[in-house]
């Protein structure tokens, strides 16, 4: 009986071993890598309303040259283009979201890095000749197109490091803050008779 239970934990043990050779290209996936661990990259507490966070988002974006595809209380999200070489074009998309937490906000915010190429494809005409059919003719034109080449989230703490110390400066100032202290002028003497 406890030489078949053995048998059985070798057989699964070796069947798991077999698996995991054929998968492991799974287990190499940036899908798994990915790890939810506490750091605080893509998000920061600020204080004040979201609507007043994501309002502060929207000025940061647009102090950077960012359009703003769409933008309330709650979201904001803007893009940008670039175009490092001829023949390649990246678009940097921000995602913004702004939840409230207590008196303050919760901002989260996501960048993501599209890549294009440039993609050249001739052009050609068929003429029709009586007795031979139609021939095809290439023309001199090229219809060019970008086609997306590769899309990955941007991970750099240090850009969204920046991004939040230049949200810092579009939040408004705090209205709560307590009035500074005065000092009490000292009570007039009351004036005395002297008559």
């Amino acid at each position: 009986m406890r030489a078949c239970r053995l048998s059985s934990v070798a057989v699964a043990l070796s069947g798991a071993l077999i698996l995991s050779a054929c998968g492991g290209r799974a287990a190499d996936s940036t899908l798994l890598r990915e790890s939810f661990d506490s750091g605080d990259t893509f998000s920061r507490t600020v204080d004040g309303r979201p609507g007043d966070a994501c309002e502060a988002a929207r000025r940061t974006l647009l102090s950077q040259g960012y359009a703003i595809a769409r933008s309330d209380a709650a979201q904001v999200e803007g893009n940008k283009n670039f175009q490092p070489r001829e023949d390649d074009h990246e678009q940097l998309v921000l995602r913004i979201s702004c939840a409230p937490r207590g008196n303050q906000t919760l901002v989260f915010v996501s960048a993501v890095q599209d890549r294009y190429a440039l993609k050249k494809s001739p052009t050609s005409a068929s003429v029709g000749v009586g007795a031979l059919g139609s021939v095809s003719l290439p023309f001199g034109s090229n219809d060019d197109s970008l086609v997306k080449v590769a899309s990955s989230t941007v991970t750099d703490a240090d850009f969204y490091r920046r991004f939040f110390q230049r949200l810092q400066q579009y939040l408004p100032a705090d209205a709560a803050a307590p009035p500074a202290a005065t000092t009490p002028e000292p009570a007039a003497a009351a004036p005395t008779d002297q008559g």
